[in-house]
């Protein structure tokens, strides 16, 4: 069947979502794809929709890496996706934290998740649809910017969410154990309405 695109994108959260979660790493050397994404990664490619990396980055910000690092971050992350037969359409990063310690970038923003700064960037950017997009992460703060602007949101749920500070807000459509799962979900999602009520194994909605 031909899916649908409705002129959506799919945003991925970068650390515990698409890669291993190392903390402040800039290392492209130490970049893996975290379980999982590599599949799910083959499977998004078919959907036809721009692939958005939505990332905090606030080792710049605490003067952890210089912010110019990130492009070399971008670049790994182009080729993993290339690695998959995916295209990395972009990398959008907040680098400010409030409790920074270089003024430059310790204010608080708009761009920083769980505001949807980065996530209005990429849609003016690329000129995609937010409310026909998704939001992927694995905290409640990549919830929350999704659902600020009305995309429809999967939490990967491998443990990296804490402090389950709940709202309205930060409540996501389905809860998934990995990319892979996430992005079969959404590949169901996008196929025509022909059979209804079917929640796929492992993946759990809101």
């Amino acid at each position: 069947m031909a899916l649908s695109t409705k002129n959506g994108a799919v945003l991925l959260d970068k650390d515990g979502t698409l890669l291993e979660n190392l903390p402040y790493n800039v290392d492209p050397q130490h970049m893996r794809l975290a379980p999982g994404a590599a599949a799910g990664l083959r499977q998004l490619a078919t959907t036809g929709r721009r692939l958005v990396v939505i990332s905090n980055q606030p080792g710049v910000a605490f003067g952890y890496f210089p912010e110019t690092a990130l492009g070399a971050v971008r670049d790994r992350l182009a080729q993993l996706f290339e690695q998959q037969g995916a295209s990395l359409a972009g990398f959008f990063y907040c680098p400010h934290h409030p409790a920074g310690t270089l003024p430059r970038y310790a204010h608080a923003c708009t761009c920083r998740k769980p505001h949807s700064g980065l996530l209005k960037r990429a849609a003016r950017q690329f000129g995609f649809c937010l409310r026909h997009s998704w939001m992927v992460g694995d905290i409640l703060d990549d919830i929350e910017a999704g659902r600020r602007v009305f995309c429809r949101t999967i939490l990967v749920d491998c443990g990296n969410e804490t402090e389950w500070r709940r709202t309205p807000r930060r409540i996501p459509d389905y809860i998934v154990g990995d990319l892979r799962m996430a992005a079969r979900l959404i590949v169901r999602e996008m196929q025509p309405r022909q059979a209804t009520g079917i929640v796929a194994a492992g993946m759990v909605p809101r």
